[in-house]
């Protein structure tokens, strides 16, 4: 999906902070992005699959106006849905049953200019009127959540640089209260766009910084911290890490993995293609992938293969247990016209769980598409 989905919009790069859902068997995935005249608009795409082919819901803006940025969609336990949105403004209104109309309209959240609602009061600059203006700590990118009957908005506060603050209310239509700072301000970035998710027991914080080489405020990057609701229901001061989170789950080496999963990488990209499959592109020499918690059981696998598309020139794939040196337990060949390449596993035990790097050889040129492994 691009702004090319809504011929309504402007072309180009100018589409961001969007958020899908699944609901009755189909998915809609909500987007901001700008009228081909320059306002602010919210659009909304539909599909049957979550990777699409994706079309313009309604042919036109869900809803137009300054502000209009960062929609996020929030289902009760009811079945009822809502969106809410806004920069320097805040907004929402409940969703018909095709999640793409109003069923009253939408209005500005109540509490937003409220102190008690959504903190203390400080002068931010207001770009719809050009100049400052006393505002509460709300500034932008909303994230709706419930948990134990309480309602729980998480949302970048206070102006730039951003932090990240919350508020609570008993019902979705408030009254709101505001609960104070829960992340500082994000390593090289003005902006620290997130929000929380409930996942096999375990509860998550999302945001983003420009902390990776060549990062910065507008060249941002996912990052994730695990944190525990306090007694109370509510969220502690949550601090930054680098190391990761803990997986929850491992990886089954022995039945197909598409190359696109990882958990960390260097040098690879991604293809842009529509649909189901795709592959790891632009491999270069010295590149890799890193999986975790990979679960070789109580037996050694004997070969590990790969599917490969687009093999422009001879390289291996070499494979590393837990370390991106020393010998690896594999080196698979990879030659021109290939699409599938194995390679015998070198002999060293590979018991229980390991992580895994694939680390990529060759020339000087790019070397090829890969599309998937697995081990016997």
């Amino acid at each position: 999906m691009s702004t090319a989905t809504f011929p309504w919009a402007a072309q180009g790069d100018r589409a961001w902070a969007a958020q899908a859902v699944e609901r009755g068997g189909r998915w809609y995935w909500y987007l901001c992005c700008n009228t081909s005249d320059g306002k602010d608009a919210l659009a909304v795409a539909v599909a049957d699959r979550p990777t699409g082919p994706w079309r313009d819901a309604i042919g036109g803006p869900l809803a137009t106006g300054w502000g209009f940025i960062d929609p996020t969609v929030f289902i009760d336990d009811d079945g009822r849905a809502y969106l809410f949105w806004g920069n320097k403004g805040f907004w929402y209104g409940e969703l018909n049953d095709d999640m793409y109309s109003f069923r009253n309209g939408y209005r500005e959240v109540p509490g937003y200019t409220d102190p008690k609602s959504f903190g203390p009061l400080q002068e931010k600059m207001d770009w719809s009127i050009g100049k400052n203006r006393l505002m509460t700590q709300y500034e932008e990118g909303p994230w709706v959540s419930k948990r134990n009957g309480l309602y729980y908005v998480v949302y970048p506060a206070g102006g730039v640089p951003e932090h990240m603050a919350y508020s609570t209310a008993p019902t979705v239509n408030g009254p709101w209260t505001y609960r104070g700072r829960i992340m500082d301000e994000a390593e090289n970035s003005f902006t620290i766009h997130g929000g929380n998710i409930h996942f096999k027991g375990h509860d998550y914080m999302f945001y983003h910084n420009g902390a990776l080489p060549n990062g910065g405020g507008f060249r941002r990057s996912t990052a994730i911290e695990e944190f525990t609701f306090n007694a109370d229901g509510s969220i502690p001061f949550i601090p930054f890490t680098s190391e990761g989170v803990e997986p929850v789950g491992t990886l089954n080496p022995y039945a197909r993995v598409e190359a696109e999963t990882m958990a960390q990488s260097w040098g690879v990209k991604f293809d842009r293609l529509a649909g189901d499959q795709h592959v790891v592109t632009s491999i270069h020499n010295g590149d890799w992938l890193r999986l975790r918690c990979v679960d070789f059981g109580s037996k050694s696998p004997s070969t590990v293969s790969a599917e490969l598309t687009a093999v422009k020139q001879r390289g291996t794939i070499d494979v590393f247990l837990d370390r991106l040196d020393g010998k690896p337990i594999a080196s698979i060949p990879v030659e021109p016209g290939q699409t599938t390449a194995t390679a015998p596993v070198n002999g060293q035990r590979c018991e229980g769980i390991h992580d895994l790097y694939l680390l990529f050889r060759g020339g000087d040129e790019e070397l090829f598409d890969f599309d998937a492994w697995e081990m016997k």
